[in-house]
Order: structure tokens, then C-alpha cells, then sequence
């Protein structure tokens, strides 16, 4: 089933039922899942980084891509690299933490991080992201 696309980008699910069709509609809640780009160097710091946020429970999957060249302009110099694309499924309420971490993992001075919201998805996948990610960690522990 393909979801029918407003003018706007997003999803044209009905707005009065939470469900339709086996999908659901997100409104903006922290329970609600989104995708998180990023990249890494080389493909084994991307793995690591991957697994990490997994067993750390700040991601319900990571997906690491193949191998890309990435252009852009660092402190006025055309720069290209190879970069490996990352992607996460996680939750609104686990950005501040799990920035935190990649922040803690990643070699770069800015690594991307970027977020993707979710207007709707599978109900299913959707409750399994939120169920997969743990409850933000407290910030007074950290």
C-alpha cells in the first residue's frame, strides 16, 4: 500500500484516526520515531559506531551504506572525502543523548547529524523503534 502524498511532503493519513490501514500518523510526540543521517570516515569506525549506539540502546537499527564521495566547503577549502552514510531509526526523546554519544565516538570537529521526522509509518515498526530505544538517561547522571 502506498501512502498518497499532500502538496506539503507529507503523508496523507486522516488526521481523526491515530491508525489507517496498518499505518499510524506522528503528531511530534517524544515516543515518536525519526532517522538520523550521519557519516563516518572508513567503514570499520562507521560499524563500531553502529554497534555501539545499538547496544547502548540509543537506536533501534543503524544502517551503515557503501563507500561515497562527499564535497563540500571546511574553513574556506573545497574539501573531498570518502565518507560512509549512516542512518539511525530512534526516538524524539533520545536526541540530546544520543547526539551526545556520536559526539563522543566521531573524530570529526562537526559530524553530521541530521534529523528526519516521520509524519507516519508501519504501526508496527513504529512501536517496535520506540520499544527498541531506551528512556533518555536522566541529565543529572551524565
Amino acid at each position: 500500500m502506498s501512502i498518497p502524498e499532500h502538496p506539503s511532503g507529507t503523508a496523507d493519513v486522516p488526521p481523526e484516526a491515530p491508525s489507517f490501514g496498518g499505518l499510524r500518523r506522528q503528531d511530534g510526540a517524544p515516543t515518536d520515531s525519526v532517522v538520523v543521517l550521519s557519516t563516518a570516515p572508513d567503514v570499520l569506525l562507521a560499524k563500531r559506531i553502529a554497534h555501539v549506539l545499538v547496544e547502548e540502546s540509543l537506536v533501534a537499527c543503524a544502517q551503515v551504506g557503501s563507500a561515497m564521495t562527499s564535497m563540500y566547503l571546511w574553513q574556506g577549502n573545497l574539501e573531498g572525502c570518502e565518507e560512509i552514510p549512516l542512518s539511525f531509526k530512534t526516538t524524539a526523546a533520545v536526541l540530546p543523548a544520543l547526539h551526545r554519544r556520536l559526539c563522543e565516538l566521531h573524530p570529526y570537529e562537526v559530524p553530521e547529524f541530521l534529523v528526519m521526522g516521520v509524519p507516519a509509518g508501519s504501526v508496527t515498526y513504529l512501536d517496535w523503534v520506540a520499544q527498541s530505544v531506551a528512556a533518555p538517561p536522566d541529565p543529572a547522571l551524565r
